[in-house]
């Protein structure tokens, strides 16, 4: 995928983490020696993510200190980021690998027409009508099998930033939102979680929870927030809470794969230094609106090249992986 230099946008200052999705195709039976499922997961843990694939590959090369310490992240749910490529097929494989293992796969779709403000992860469909056609077969390929979506990371953020996506472009991107909403809900056990930013944000959550309401947070089973980012579990309670309020009640779900040490700085979301794994992925998080702790970044991918010689956004880079694996929170 394509990594487009920053166009003016601010998003880099507002403490939002970028991933590009992978695109790799899973192949379509377990491999032999696959993860095992952990009692009493209720998400699916792919054999075929890049920490996993990397895991074989330090076993091959005898260095199995490094598999232990990266099966911390291998072992665990993980999401399937949804791009351009491959996306229905995706789709489908992984979500009916998860039902055979009696699992819910979890799914990110990232493909809005102008993603990323033109950053890390910039891309995504070229117009309305192909996001919507895009959107409508991932929908069709998840058919009746369990899965939750989390819709479009940063997309409503942007809107209410300087990321330039104002007034006929944010309404088209807000009723492109509404119709992913609509469309993922006509499949019966599917799940929908708008993307809602982070409390490092710089928006009023007041403002956020009127730009949802525009997105079709009516017809959604609700929010996520701190997708790729950092921030500790009471502080995105505490935003969430607020946004649920304003939004008649919705749960939320948080993503917790990189927060177990909190943020470096509001400005420290690209490939900080020194942060370590948080809750692990579960449905019994013990708090009323939070439906879920999600590792929907996928920890051990790169964030971006953000000036340290790091790998390209969404590439696995094995050093900070086992980083935040061996990390203590």
């Amino acid at each position: 995928m394509t990594v487009l230099s920053a166009s003016g946008c601010s998003g880099s200052d507002t403490g939002t983490a970028k991933t590009t999705p992978s695109v790799a195709v899973p192949s379509a039976t377990v491999e032999p020696g696959g993860l095992d499922q952990l009692p009493g997961q209720a998400f699916y843990v792919s054999d075929q993510t890049n920490a996993a694939r990397q895991v074989a590959t330090l076993r091959d090369q005898g260095r199995t200190a490094e598999a232990d310490t990266l099966l911390r992240i291998a072992g665990q749910p993980s999401s399937q980021w949804l791009g351009e490529e491959g996306a229905q097929q995706i789709a489908e494989q992984v979500s009916r690998r998860a039902a055979e293992a009696s699992r819910t796969a979890v799914f990110v779709a990232y493909d809005i027409p102008h993603r990323d403000c033109g950053q890390y992860s910039a891309g995504g469909a070229p117009d309305a009508a192909t996001y919507r056609s895009w959107i409508t077969g991932v929908a069709q390929a998840l058919g009746d099998r369990k899965a939750w979506v989390v819709l479009e990371p940063d997309a409503v953020a942007h809107t209410l930033d300087n990321c330039g996506i104002k007034g006929d472009l944010a309404a088209e991107r807000y009723g492109l939102l509404a119709f992913a909403v609509q469309e993922l809900k006509k499949r019966p056990n599917v799940r929908v979680y708008l993307d809602a930013g982070n409390p490092g944000w710089s928006q009023d959550p007041d403002d956020m929870a009127t730009a949802l309401r525009k997105s079709g947070i009516a017809a959604a089973d609700g929010f996520a927030v701190n997708v790729a980012n950092f921030y500790p579990t009471d502080r995105n309670v505490a935003y969430g809470n607020r946004l649920s309020a304003a939004l008649g009640g919705k749960h939320f779900v948080i993503d917790t794969s990189r927060s177990g040490n909190g943020a470096l700085g509001a400005d420290s979301w690209c490939n900080p230094p020194g942060r370590a794994l948080g809750e692990p992925p579960t449905t019994e998080t013990g708090r009323p609106n939070v439906d879920a702790y999600l590792w929907i970044k996928n920890p051990g991918e790169s964030d971006g090249e953000c000036g340290r010689g790091e790998p390209r956004a969404g590439e696995f880079w094995l050093p900070y992986a086992l980083g935040l694996a061996q990390a203590t929170r």
